[in-house]
C-alpha cells in the first residue's frame, strides 16, 4: 500500500491560496422536511481535507455520505454551518455564482461517467472550459489524455470506448480547469475489478503527480485503501477516520458501523 502514496507533490504553487485546506465543513447540519417528518441528513459535520490529499468517505446507507458529497460540493445548501472552499465561504452565494464556482473551481467524476456521447472525447474533456467562458486548451486536453492512457483517443466517441475508458475520459475532464477539488462519487461502482483498479490508481496519481486534492464517497474497502485516510459517517455525523487504511481494516469498521446503527429487526437485514 505505501507505494501508492506519496508526501510530495510539486505540481502546484500555493502563492495565491493561502488556505492550507482545499475543504472545510464547520457545524453543517442539512434537514429536510419539518416537525415529526423532519430527517437530519447531517447533524453538525466539522471537518477540513487539506490540499493534495486523497479522501474516502463511507458509512453505512443513510449516513449521509450524499448528502455530505452534496453540501461540500455546493451542489446543496447545508441547513445550518459553513462550506469553505479553499478558504473562501461558498454558503451564502447566489446560485449563479455557484453554478459559475462549479464549472471552474470543481471537478466530477461519477459512477455513470456523464460523458456526451455526441461530442469527441476531446471536446467533453473541454466541455468544463466552454461552459465556464474559458478558451478551450487542446494542448492541455491532449495532455491530460495522454496521462490517463487515452493518447490518441481525442476524436472518438464516447460510444466507441470501454467503460474503463469513459471513466479516464471523466478524470481528464475532471482535471481541465485545475480545480481545488475534484469530487468521486462512486467512481468505481459500473467497473470490473481489473478496470476499477486503473481508475483508482489514476486518482491516486493525480494526488500524487499532479497535486489535485480527491473526496471519494465510496462502498469498496479496497477502493478506499487507494485514499491517504477514510471518513466514516453513521446517522449524520462523523464516526471516526482511519489513516493509511488497508482493506480489512475498513471492511471491519464497516460491519460494526453497520451493526451499532442498525435499528431492531434490521441487523439481519444490514448483513
Amino acid at each position: 500500500m505505501a507505494s501508492r502514496r506519496s508526501t510530495k507533490s510539486t505540481a502546484r504553487t500555493d502563492t495565491d491560496r493561502p488556505s492550507p485546506y482545499a475543504v472545510e465543513l464547520r457545524g453543517v447540519r442539512r434537514t429536510y422536511g419539518r416537525g415529526d417528518a423532519a430527517v437530519h441528513a447531517l447533524r453538525g459535520v466539522d471537518l477540513a481535507l487539506p490540499r493534495r490529499s486523497f479522501t474516502a468517505v463511507m458509512g453505512p446507507s443513510g449516513s449521509g455520505k450524499s448528502t455530505f458529497l452534496q453540501c461540500a460540493a455546493g451542489l446543496d445548501r447545508p441547513t445550518a454551518g459553513q462550506v469553505v472552499l479553499g478558504g473562501r465561504d461558498i454558503t451564502g452565494l447566489s446560485e449563479n455564482h455557484l453554478t459559475k464556482l462549479r464549472r471552474s473551481r470543481i471537478g466530477f467524476v461519477f459512477q455513470s461517467f456523464n460523458l456526451l456521447p455526441s461530442l469527441t472525447v476531446q471536446q467533453n474533456v473541454l466541455l468544463p472550459q466552454r461552459l465556464a467562458g474559458v478558451r478551450p486548451d487542446r494542448r492541455r486536453a491532449a495532455e491530460l489524455l495522454g496521462r490517463v492512457g487515452l493518447d490518441g483517443h481525442g476524436r472518438r466517441r464516447p460510444g466507441q470506448l470501454s467503460g474503463g475508458q469513459q471513466q479516464r475520459v471523466a478524470i481528464a475532464r475532471a482535471l481541465i480547469t485545475d480545480p481545488e477539488v475534484i469530487f468521486a462519487d462512486e467512481p468505481t461502482g459500473a467497473l470490473d475489478t481489473g478496470t476499477a483498479r486503473e481508475v483508482l490508481g489514476l486518482l491516486r496519481h493525480a494526488v500524487d503527480a499532479l497535486g489535485a486534492t480527491v473526496v471519494m464517497v465510496t462502498h469498496d474497502p479496497v477502493a478506499a485503501s487507494y485514499a491517504d485516510r477514510v471518513l466514516f459517517l453513521a446517522d449524520g455525523e462523523l464516526a471516526g477516520e482511519l489513516a493509511d487504511p488497508e482493506p480489512t481494516a475498513v471492511a471491519d469498521r464497516m460491519v460494526a458501523l453497520t451493526a451499532s446503527t442498525a435499528g431492531p429487526g434490521r441487523l439481519g437485514a444490514a448483513a
